[in-house]
């Protein structure tokens, strides 16, 4: 372990010395980027059909239109700010893509590097309405468009293959590559140098899924409601230092404490 943490500093070292670092937009964070944003994409792209061969598509209309009509509202917000800030080539590649899976049984959603978002009807319950589900679209969305994904990505990487090219890998050990490629969008879960990363990662794209949903509309202040509803709904969970999401304590504080900057861009519908 002390021989990855030493290689994943020595990149990092070395990826500020040459700049190849990224800019998280918003926040302004350093993240280490060693993957092509076009990789990803052609990845996700592959991972999202395999995805719907095997799961089906929910048939109920009203909710199925609710999840397009907000994520398309959340996904205009966001193609708005970054063409307004000069940040438009960050998107290039993304066609987004809004569907609705039938699963009760699970809540969870997800958005991949170009676009495809993925609401299981599980969630529905707990979300409650649109500005719940902005709460879940626009924290997805945000892991996606600041490219956590990729960072990630970037780290598995280098601690598993020594910071090789994503096509190396690929061709080197196809298998490994994928499942890493999966852990980094939460398939799994790692103890060890990775963890604080995917922890910093949550708290960013709440902070700036606040934003994005103000932006489309939708009004923020509903996250802190909808994150008590998450944590309510009980189980046995492991300490925050074990996990590879902040505790619900955590999360909620963080929200509250970003909710003033994100009012700023809020204008009810």
């Amino acid at each position: 372990m002390k021989r990855k943490i030493k290689s994943v500093f020595t990149v990092i070292a070395v990826c500020l010395l040459y700049q190849s670092c990224a800019t998280v937009p918003l926040t302004g964070r350093k993240q280490l980027s060693l993957v092509q944003e076009s990789e990803m994409i052609s990845m996700s792209l592959t991972s999202y059909t395999d995805f719907l061969k095997v799961n089906t598509l929910s048939t109920d209309k009203i909710h199925v239109d609710m999840v397009k009509k907000v994520g398309s509202d959340i996904a205009s917000a966001v193609n708005k700010y970054f063409a307004e800030n000069n940040l438009s080539s960050q998107l290039a590649g993304y066609k987004w893509e809004f569907n609705l899976v039938k699963n009760d049984t699970t809540q969870n959603a997800w958005c991949m590097p170009g676009g495809k978002v993925v609401v299981y009807s599980g969630l529905l319950p707990v979300t409650k309405d649109k500005d719940g589900l902005a709460v879940v679209l626009s924290h997805e969305i945000a892991h996606a468009v600041a490219r956590h994904g990729n960072e990630r990505m970037s780290q598995e990487l280098l601690v598993q293959f020594g910071g090789v090219a994503l096509n190396e890998a690929l061709a080197q050990k196809p298998q490994e590559t994928k499942s890493i490629f999966n852990t980094a969008y939460g398939v799994g879960s790692q103890l060890g140098v990775l963890l604080p990363y995917s922890r910093e990662h949550e708290l960013e794209a709440d902070k700036l899924g606040l934003i994005f949903m103000a932006m489309a509309g939708y009004d923020p202040q509903t996250a802190v409601p909808f994150w008590e509803r998450m944590a309510a709904m009980g189980g046995k969970k492991p300490p925050e230092f074990l996990s590879t999401h902040p505790s619900d304590a955590t999360r909620i504080n963080k929200v509250k404490s970003a909710l003033p900057e994100a009012m700023k861009y809020y204008h009810n519908r």
